[in-house]
């Protein structure tokens, strides 16, 4: 009978044990579990932070490149402009249209270029230009000899930052092709708020080349922003004589805080 009350307490004994051992295992396996959990976290946090700080390296790289080559060359010209039209004022004369038109143009591209040398110092997104600068942009075309009509379509509603912004630069970029490279020529800019996308078409109906042109930067840089946001992007000319810019970009309304 003591025999049996030994055994009995030694398998006890031994249960307890074998409980105590496997509560100490599962402890020290959960400790090592959160520890490699953490391990990996913290990589991963280092290896965001060394991508977030080599972007923010190459984004003022670009920063001064741009304040360097294109800043004095920018603001020689707007100088001189003035300069230019305050002398044709001072001898009785009406500066002309296209000097004026240079004068202007020059002001504006001073102000993006330091409103862009601004966000790509900044360590968030901002928009430079978006679609409420457009009829100011469109008479900068009309005072540089494009005649310029504007047309807007659907009830418009505020944008998504990157979707505004990508929108005035389509039709920046196709007016400043249409008076670059078509002759004689009208341009139209019509601007289409749907449902869940916008619409932006550039028309002109100059004698341009009746064959899709060679892609340069500026078309190679409106097709990346708009592909870029999920859109598409067609540049072609016309059936008869012109060339046409059309970017469908996805437009939900911009969310307020």
């Amino acid at each position: 009978m003591r025999t049996d009350r030994g055994w009995r307490r030694f398998y006890g004994t031994g249960w307890l044990v074998s409980a105590a051992f496997g509560a100490v295992a599962s402890v020290q396996w959960k400790a090592r579990m959160r520890e490699v959990e953490q391990r990996a976290e913290e990589a991963e946090r280092t290896r965001d932070e060394t991508a977030r700080r080599r972007a923010v390296e190459e984004r003022l790289r670009i920063a001064r490149e741009l304040h360097d080559s294109l800043t004095h060359s920018i603001s020689v010209i707007k100088v001189q402009a003035g300069v230019a039209a305050h002398l044709a004022r001072k001898n009785g004369e009406e500066p002309s249209a296209a000097l004026l038109a240079i004068q202007e143009a020059s002001t504006d591209a001073a102000r993006e270029l330091r409103s862009t040398l601004e966000v790509l110092r900044r360590d968030d997104e901002a928009t430079v230009s978006g679609l409420d600068r457009l009829p100011a942009l469109v008479e900068r075309a009309r005072s540089s000899g494009l005649p310029t009509r504007l047309v807007v379509r659907g009830d418009v509603r505020p944008l998504p930052p990157q979707v505004d912004q990508t929108a005035y630069r389509v039709v920046q970029e196709a007016l400043t092709n249409a008076a670059r490279h078509s002759v004689d020529a009208t341009a139209t800019v019509e601007i289409t708020y749907g449902p869940a996308c916008l619409t932006v078409r550039v028309e002109d109906d100059g004698a341009a080349a009746l064959h899709t042109p060679v892609p340069g930067f500026g078309l190679i840089g409106m097709r990346e922003r708009v592909t870029a946001l999920g859109g598409r992007l067609i540049a072609e000319p016309l059936p008869t004589r012109g060339f046409a810019v059309c970017a469908e970009l996805p437009a939900t309304t911009a969310t307020t805080t």
